[in-house]
């Protein structure tokens, strides 16, 4: 089934607390990035890369800033937020290089809620390089079929589909199902020269909206 995309209502979002603003320079940004196995893995293994990763869980995130501390990356920036606020408040046109979402939840009772079901994927698009990269991995096949119909028929986007190596080991989800013997398979989904959206001009709103102080 084909999802229907709205459009995304942008100038509605609320700064996320504590938000800091980012240098409008060519950046690599992982959504979801739990304790920062795969981030720790990727700034160290792109010395030259610039990664920011968020996380929304506040235990998730403490566990990656303190690996982070021990480890010590001066590429990697981890950011305790809601990725869509802080996307839309952080983020220029056209700066991402590579877009990372690592095995996100499936929400098998919401799929609306799914990333490329979402109208705010029309926006993470308009953030990404001309060239750059989107890298979807899961291991329900379901979930990768229903974007690859999505990639077809609503965001008209090239895109390459892999299965990831039984020895892989970017997440501890990742590591977890290659145990299990689950087949985990990734979309790398590339952004033409041609492509266009309704955000392309949308200038990051760099914490206007800002929440009040005493919200949680």
């Amino acid at each position: 089934m084909i999802m229907p995309i709205r459009q995304f209502q942008a100038q509605r979002m609320q700064a996320p607390r504590n938000f800091q603003p980012v240098e409008n320079t060519p950046v690599c940004v992982e959504i979801g990035a739990g304790k920062g196995k795969h981030a720790l893995l990727f700034s160290g293994q792109h010395p030259e890369l610039k990664l920011i990763a968020v996380e929304r869980t506040r235990e998730k995130f403490v566990a990656m800033q303190k690996q982070h501390g021990l480890e010590g990356q001066q590429n990697l920036t981890p950011v305790h937020a809601d990725a869509l606020p802080w996307v839309v408040h952080a983020l220029y046109p056209a700066q991402v290089q590579q877009l990372f979402i690592l095995y996100p939840n499936p929400e098998p009772h919401n799929p609306a809620q799914r990333w490329l079901n979402m109208p705010f994927f029309e926006f993470l698009l308009s953030r990404l390089q001309v060239n750059g990269t989107v890298t979807l991995a899961s291991n329900i096949p379901e979930y990768i079929e229903e974007a690859e119909q999505q990639l077809k028929e609503v965001w008209k986007l090239p895109y390459e589909k892999q299965i990831i190596a039984s020895d892989s080991a970017r997440t501890h989800f990742e590591i977890k199902y290659l145990e299990r013997g689950e087949l985990c398979q990734q979309l790398v989904i590339c952004k033409p020269e041609s492509y266009s959206t309704r955000f392309d001009s949308f200038q990051p709103l760099n914490g206007q909206n800002a929440e009040p102080a005493d919200v949680q």
